[in-house]
């Protein structure tokens, strides 16, 4: 899995923060940062959980099969998207 978040369309709700806080922060304006992009597969599901919770739909997950290679990635919708295609944005 990795792990990207658009801070230009963050509305500062600090929701992933609070989820997933080794993960997400905040910089010194509260927009999300991420602080680990390949984070630890027992934080995958919460991560999930927090791109779908995400108000804007700012973070955006890329899920990858066991070899490395992207498999798909997951808007904050919930919606998967094959790594190959435009996922529509931040996600």
């Amino acid at each position: 899995m990795r792990v990207t978040a658009n801070s230009e369309t963050c509305a500062v709700s600090s929701l992933c923060v609070y989820r997933v806080p080794g993960v997400f922060d905040q910089d010194e304006d509260g927009l999300v940062l991420v602080l680990d992009e390949s984070p630890a597969e027992a934080l995958h599901e919460e991560i999930r959980r927090a791109a779908r919770g995400c108000p804007t739909k700012s973070i955006r997950v890329i899920e990858e099969k066991a070899a490395g290679e992207p498999a798909a990635a997951v808007k904050a919708s919930g919606e998967s998207v094959r790594a190959g295609d435009r996922a529509g944005g931040a996600g």
